[in-house]
C-alpha cells in the first residue's frame, strides 16, 4: 500500500534566504502520508513513534512542486514501519519570467526518511494487511 501527495511549496514554506524551504516541511509532508496509510491500513490516524533515518539530499525552494510518497514495509501487532521519499517534480524558472516553470524530465529526490508509527489495539478498526 502506498501513498503519494504532491503540492507546491509557497513562499510561506520558505524559511530561509534564497527563499530555501525548511527541512522540517519534508517532515510534515512524511507525517501527512503515514497518516495517510494508517488511515488506509488501520481505519485510524495512529501516532508517529519515531524517525529511524532521515536523510535530505537536495535543496527545496518556494515555487518547487513536491511529491512525498511513503509505503508501509511491515506490520506488528500495534506497529507499522514505513519508508518516505520526497521528489521535486516541477521548478520555477524565474531566469526566463516570474511565472515560468519546468516539469523535470526526471524527478530530483529532496529526502529520504523511515519511521515507525503506532496504532493501539482499541483503535483498529481493520485488520493489518
Amino acid at each position: 500500500m502506498k501513498s503519494v501527495i504532491r503540492l507546491r511549496m509557497s513562499a510561506h514554506d520558505a524559511h530561509y534566504g534564497g527563499n530555501l524551504v525548511d527541512g522540517a516541511r519534508m517532515l510534515q509532508l512524511f507525517g501527512d502520508v503515514a497518516t495517510e496509510l494508517l488511515i488506509m491500513n488501520d481505519g485510524d490516524e495512529g501516532l508517529f513513534k519515531a524517525y529511524d533515518m532521515i536523510e535530505f539530499i537536495a535543496p527545496v525552494y518556494a515555487g518547487d512542486y513536491i511529491e512525498a510518497i511513503g509505503e508501509i514495509v511491515s506490520c506488528g501487532r500495534t506497529s507499522r514501519k514505513m519508508v518516505f521519499e520526497a521528489r521535486k517534480v516541477i521548478a520555477p524558472r524565474p531566469d526566463i519570467n516570474d511565472s515560468a516553470c519546468d516539469v523535470l524530465p526526471e524527478p530530483i529526490v529532496v529526502a529520504r526518511a523511515s519511521g515507525t508509527c503506532v496504532v493501539p489495539l482499541d483503535k483498529q478498526r481493520k485488520s493489518a494487511k
